[in-house]
């Protein structure tokens, strides 16, 4: 089996219905159905839904479970280099043979119906992970939370809602309210909800939903508290307190998201070793990460490279705080995004910590916002702006007046996955 059969049947499924996002569970249980109900033999669930923060809260949880000893299902999206990157299946990235077998069996059921390309491969997730023994599943949500395509569980072991803030307003809704309503929608009936830092709006809609769950929150603030202590950080809540080295993941935000795995892990009943790899531990590409090596690293030797896929205005914000707590240095952006994302809401923070911009548009995608638009908002809110065919050639004009710059490549996840595979790294 070659490394793009399954390319080929993920391709036929783009095609399978007109639009990328049609937010409604119907097809999926008319699948899933049709699959023999494989979300109902999967091992515990804990279900992650926010705006900012799932991804990583979700690699520490992973780390610290897996430090204990536990096997893990993951289920995220998108993924960044390779579709396989999605799908976790025991603690290993799903191999061909078997990402090949249950893509062919939920397009052979779907039998030519309308789905769309999100839902179907869900579907294949949910498939693959009821066929391997472990210990847990870890599911991501992809967008919202009540008509999400992983919202099928009828009991998960834990439900999650990390950080909620203003995107996908054209789905979601155009307030904190609205959205966090969307997110709120994984609660389930009697099920524990561990709840990260909230805006005030949207924690009284999740606690309204909650409450009509009958579903006991475990919120920051109220039942647990978490916050940096020196050089390292302090967690508590009513099982007591946790003195914790600083995640491994960069940035101030990274504590919140550090706090909600705690939170999550002593639920589960795991002990202080496993916390502490919960923030040593994880791993989470693009999410600020440092690039040591490979081809545009060889073409900037004395720059130093960042790569970031944030792309709503929180994020914006958290990367803002984190490039003023670095050491000095002539700090540049290579920004890349998507038509359908706030740019002045994600670029306004950046413009206080950023000495120029250089826009590129995001190869081989039909929605990216083009440089030139991109260039156009970072000098309306005050950033120095230029525009590159790509990003090799915007690093390249950087390093050139500047060989000693620190360069953050941000803007998108899609972005950041074309970089990782132009660097010729794995994830």
């Amino acid at each position: 089996m070659n490394a793009s059969t399954s390319d080929v049947i993920l391709e036929r499924m783009m095609a399978l219905h007109p639009k990328v996002i049609d937010l409604t569970l119907d097809r999926v249980w008319r699948l899933l159905q049709a699959l023999g109900n494989p979300q109902n033999d999967l091992p515990p669930v804990i279900h992650i839904a926010g705006t900012n923060g799932k991804g990583s809260t979700l690699a520490m949880i992973r780390a610290g479970l897996e430090a204990d000893g536990k096997t893990v299902h993951a289920y995220t999206s998108p993924h960044l280099a390779r579709f396989h990157e999605r799908i976790r299946v025991a603690g290993d990235l799903i191999a061909e043979a078997d990402l090949t077998a249950v893509l062919d069996e939920c397009y052979e059921a779907n039998d030519g119906a309308d789905i769309t390309y999100f839902e179907i491969t869900t579907c294949a997730a949910l498939l693959a992970f009821s066929r391997t023994p472990a210990d847990f599943t870890l599911l991501e949500v992809g967008l919202g939370g009540r008509l999400d395509a992983t919202n099928v569980i009828a009991r998960p072991e834990v439900t999650v809602i990390t950080p909620v803030s203003m995107d996908h307003e054209q789905f979601l809704g155009n307030t904190i309210g609205k959205i966090a309503f969307e997110k709120a929608g994984i609660i389930k009936r009697g099920v524990p909800c561990i709840v990260a830092r909230q805006d005030s709006e949207g924690m009284e809609v999740i606690e309204e939903v909650a409450a009509r769950q009958q579903a006991p929150l475990i919120a920051y603030g109220q039942q647990w508290h978490i916050g940096p202590d020196r050089d390292r950080m302090s967690y508590q809540d009513d099982r007591g307190l946790l003195d914790m080295p600083l995640p491994n993941l960069p940035g101030a935000h990274q504590i919140m998201n550090a706090g909600a795995a705690f939170a999550v892990l002593r639920e589960l009943g795991i002990g202080n070793d496993g916390c502490e790899a919960a923030v040593t531990h994880a791993h989470w590409p693009a999410r600020m990460q440092r690039l040591r090596e490979g081809q545009l690293v060889a073409a900037a030797p004395e720059a130093e490279l960042w790569l970031d896929g944030g792309h709503n205005p929180a994020a914006g914000e958290a990367l803002a705080t984190h490039l003023a707590s670095l050491p000095k240095r002539p700090t540049f952006l290579i920004c890349g995004m998507l038509n359908t994302k706030d740019v002045t809401g994600y670029l306004a923070p950046l413009a206080a910590v950023a000495d120029a911009l250089v826009a590129v548009s995001i190869p081989g995608e039909a929605n990216t916002l083009p440089a030139e638009a991109t260039a156009r908002t970072a000098a309306d809110v005050g950033i120095q702006s230029s525009q590159a065919p790509d990003v090799a050639s915007a690093l390249a004009e950087i390093t050139e007046l500047v060989p000693h710059a620190r360069v953050l490549i941000c803007g998108s996840l899609y972005l950041a996955g074309a970089v990782l595979r132009e660097n010729g790294q794995s994830v």
